[in-house]
């Protein structure tokens, strides 16, 4: 018998091209698991099997881990705590293994060595699927291109050499649909060694797929004079992408596009016909977003770097370009730039302007006590808030020409002891807030103190508010109003 296991190893590790001492692992892992079953029935034994290279004999071993007695037997059969066998053996320190000899071990039968089979095939196959899926990665192709094999549920299975990956119906385009056969380029999207079946998974709707596209077809960006930075995509209808030149003199567009329209078709065909848009990008982010626009053309960009948000400007002829059919231009160019893009009108953008001077105004002569002029000519000179009025340098105050030094210092001084007292309301205010409220995710001491100043208090409180409520009061948008209130009434429906 131990002749013919060195055999079998031999064969197998020819027959799965995977290497002779990984078959000897997996035959030493289907001896213990045999070697478990035959001899210790009903109990969740830790068993050992060592088989020696040359001869084919082997031995077993039950294993017990030593574990701290703090930690406690969490696997009784496995496990031996500290306390228990250090007289017996001093050596041995937590972590280490107590080996104790299988002496006659039950193998005779038909049962013994079906058991053994059945695991040492299994094993087997693990091990090569594993051994094509390394030598697989280590080609590192982030696009393939492999023959369908088969259907699964609306999903294609692609033979990629030796190894079957997976294309989720999701990740193709919407239109197109595969047959066995059929031939299919796609992006490795992923890959999962936890999946029983296929561990590879394909997509052809990834951004990053038009993007190594791109680079199989324009030679420029393998050589390293041309990057794609960004890439955005409504796949089988529109892309976005956004392209840098690394040396001044090559025209980045021009680059992707090719001679009549010849690299940036080629990428358009393999995508079903998908219209790619080439922008140039740029180290400003208002330019980039401009960029990221056409065909619109834009009147004016105002950048609001806290809510990551670019308001556009745009005139009636061009309004309906710049957001595009369903909303796609605008979305896309979202995509590509990172910032979230607010098209509107000249008329809107001025009845905007309107309202937030109309704002402050109010809240100059509310608060400074003084009258409509004072507060325009501190608006027309760039003052939007009392805490402006109150800390920038004296000198910038003074250059205004319609205040002289003693309406500069009353200025000063009214606004300072505003703030002074919004700074103490605001530090009452989070004094009487719940603490279960103040620690609510997307939570700021901000808006504690707006909620408090407004009589909400409590997590119940707050959980009691409508969205729209939310948002009139505190000024937030939408989406974090409504995953605040979630959040506060949350601990209802735990309890």
């Amino acid at each position: 018998m131990n002749r013919e296991m060195l055999e079998m190893v031999e064969v197998l590790a020819q027959e799965k091209s995977v290497p002779r001492e990984v078959v000897f692992g997996v035959l030493e892992t289907a001896l213990a698991s045999a070697v478990k079953k035959a001899n210790f029935a009903g109990e969740d034994a830790d068993v050992e099997v060592h088989v020696d290279r040359d001869t084919g004999d082997y031995r077993a071993w039950r294993r017990w881990l030593v574990v701290a007695d703090d930690q406690g037997l969490q696997e009784p059969d496995r496990q031996e705590m500290y306390s228990d066998i250090h007289d017996e053996y001093p050596d041995l320190q937590v972590g280490d293994y107590i080996r104790q000899e299988v002496e006659n071990i039950n193998s005779s039968g038909r049962r013994f060595a079906q058991d053994a089979k059945q695991v040492i095939l299994q094993r087997l196959r693990d091990a090569e699927r594993e051994q094509m899926l390394v030598e697989f990665l280590a080609r590192d192709e982030k696009v393939i291109s492999g023959l369908v094999k088969r259907m699964d549920k609306g999903d294609a299975i692609v033979e990629i050499g030796k190894v079957e990956a997976r294309l989720p119906r999701s990740e193709m385009l919407p239109k197109e649909s595969f047959r066995p056969g059929d031939r299919v380029r796609a992006y490795v999207a992923r890959v999962d060694r936890s999946c029983k079946g296929q561990q590879v998974f394909l997509s052809r709707t990834s951004p990053e797929f038009i993007k190594e596209l791109f680079a199989l077809q324009v030679p420029e960006i393998e050589e390293g004079l041309l990057e794609i930075k960004s890439a955005a995509r409504d796949p089988g209808s529109r892309a976005k992408i956004a392209v840098q030149a690394k040396d001044a003199r090559l025209d980045p567009v021009g680059t992707c596009i090719g001679v009549r329209g010849t690299r940036v078709n080629a990428v358009s065909n393999e995508l079903g016909g998908e219209r790619v848009d080439i922008v140039v990008w740029d180290d400003e982010p208002a330019q980039f977003v401009v960029s990221a626009l056409e065909p619109a053309k834009v009147s004016g960009v105002v950048m609001l770097e806290d809510t990551h948000t670019m308001e556009v400007v745009v005139d009636e002829e061009n309004l309906a370009i710049a957001i595009g059919r369903a909303g796609q231009n605008v979305r896309l160019a979202s995509e590509l730039t990172g910032w979230k893009i607010d098209i509107m009108t000249d008329e809107e953008a001025n009845a905007k302007r309107d309202e937030e001077t109309n704002k402050i105004r109010a809240e100059f002569v509310e608060k400074l006590g003084v009258d409509n002029d004072v507060a325009d000519i501190l608006i027309e000179n760039g003052f939007s808030s009392i805490e402006e009025v109150a800390y920038v340098p004296e000198s910038e105050l003074l250059e205004i020409e319609a205040f002289d030094e003693d309406t500069v210092k009353e200025l000063r001084e009214r606004a300072r002891n505003k703030c002074l007292m919004q700074d103490l309301e605001r530090e009452e205010n989070l004094r009487q807030a719940e603490p279960e409220m103040v620690s609510l995710e997307g939570m700021d001491n901000d808006l504690v103190n707006v909620l408090v100043a407004h009589g909400v208090k409590t997590r119940d409180d707050l959980a009691e508010l409508a969205v729209d409520e939310l948002v009139e009061m505190s000024g937030i948008d939408a989406d974090r109003a409504s995953k605040l209130i979630l959040a506060a009434r949350a601990h209802w429906f735990n309890n």
